[in-house]
């Protein structure tokens, strides 16, 4: 994970960049940006309701999510067998994996958002 001083840092470069643009191009670049940029809120409350991990997709990467969920779910699956204990001790190495992202949701969806925009500014541009 990037240091939220390179975060900004690459939000203030990207930013400038789309300044440049000519005023039709920086208007598509919004409207595409507006649809497309995630909410650090969301996030963190996905995160903080269901701890298996479905804040993941809503970033888009499904495949870390289908593997939180499925070591959630196998947790506590095994919950309400003879295997318990290793049932819980799964669903707190999760949490304790997904406590992280829940307290750095700023950092990490503003790092995903600086991605998305930089996309965006590339195709933009590129139309010129």
């Amino acid at each position: 994970m990037k240091s939220q001083g390179a975060i900004r840092e690459d939000e203030e470069r990207i930013r400038q960049r789309v300044r440049a643009l000519p005023d039709d191009k920086r208007l598509q670049f919004f409207t595409q940006a507006e649809q497309e940029l995630k909410d650090p809120d969301t996030y963190a409350v996905l995160n903080y309701l269901f701890v298996a991990g479905l804040h993941h997709f809503y970033l888009g990467k499904s495949l870390r999510g289908t593997i939180n969920l499925c070591i959630f779910i196998t947790g506590t699956v095994m919950l309400f067998t003879g295997l318990a204990g290793f049932g819980l001790l799964l669903i707190i190495a999760i949490t304790v994996v997904e406590l992280r992202d829940l307290f750095n949701s700023q950092s990490v969806v503003q790092d995903y958002n600086n991605e998305v925009i930089e996309r965006i500014y590339r195709t933009v541009s590129q139309d010129e």
